[in-house]
């Protein structure tokens, strides 16, 4: 495993970001989209994802068409109040506050405002950097990658003391998930849709790109959180989504 010194402080809190919701339409299941805040000792401040593009915000029949999301699911809840500025802001923090942005993986729901924050460097998989455009949804990418500063992993890194980065590929090739150490709560897993919900462990990730790749990836992910006695958030679970501290509330 890597080290590199992106971070310099050791986390202090994590801020669970509530960007709305969605329905599957496949099996009617209702799920939160998340990102998440991790604040560290030295003052410095990490975004993981983003979210849907602003546009759903306003307007999300036009969008979703556009986009062609229907033919999967339908957007039930993103506001104005769902956006990462509005996220951050119920946290005291400016989108220029942030100091390194973490895309999990470019799909639509994490990847909406990748470009919002020109300051950051942005940290994502080799896979990920490597793809022409982002992957967004299906066959559509009208999204470019940001002129930005990328901090790329093809390893398991350790980017700062207490945060780690590790390469789950499955659901994507170049998903990422994050162990972060926090003072009071412990270790705190972030599987993103590396494991979406733990029932998908059982399911054997049919539905994903590489099914083989997801279980090792969820396998390895699982034997950590054993192993550190770790909180797990999943990507989207619907039973715990109720259940997270969501902004301004947080897990120290």
């Amino acid at each position: 495993m890597k080290t590199k010194g992106y971070i310099s402080g050791r986390p202090t809190e994590l801020v669970v970001l509530d960007y709305g919701l969605f329905r599957v339409h496949s099996n009617g299941r209702i799920i939160g989209i998340c990102g998440f805040l991790i604040r560290t000792d030295a003052d410095e401040k990490i975004l993981v994802d983003t979210g849907f593009p602003a546009k759903y915000a306003y307007d999300i029949a036009a969008s979703s068409a556009e986009d062609d999301l229907g033919n999967f699911g339908e957007v039930l809840e993103c506001t104005p109040a769902n956006l990462p500025a509005a996220q951050l802001a119920k946290c005291g923090v400016a989108p220029d506050d942030i100091d390194l942005l973490i895309l999990t993986h470019s799909h639509i729901d994490h990847v909406g405002g990748i470009a919002d924050f020109p300051q950051a460097p942005i940290l994502l998989s080799q896979s990920e950097h490597e793809s022409d455009k982002p992957l967004y949804w299906g066959a559509v990418q009208p999204m470019a990658w940001p002129d930005r500063q990328y901090r790329v992993i093809d390893q398991d890194t350790q980017i700062g003391p207490g945060l780690r980065v590790m390469l789950t590929p499955g659901h994507a090739a170049g998903q990422i998930s994050l162990l972060v150490e926090l003072p009071e709560t412990g270790p705190v897993l972030l599987t993103s849709d590396a494991i979406s919900r733990p029932a998908e462990i059982d399911e054997g990730f049919a539905g994903a790109p590489d099914p083989e790749a997801a279980r090792q990836s969820a396998a390895r992910l699982m034997a950590l959180a054993k192993e550190r006695s770790a909180f797990i958030i999943y990507g989207h679970w619907p039973e715990q989504w109720p259940e997270l501290r969501k902004a301004p509330e947080s897990y120290n």
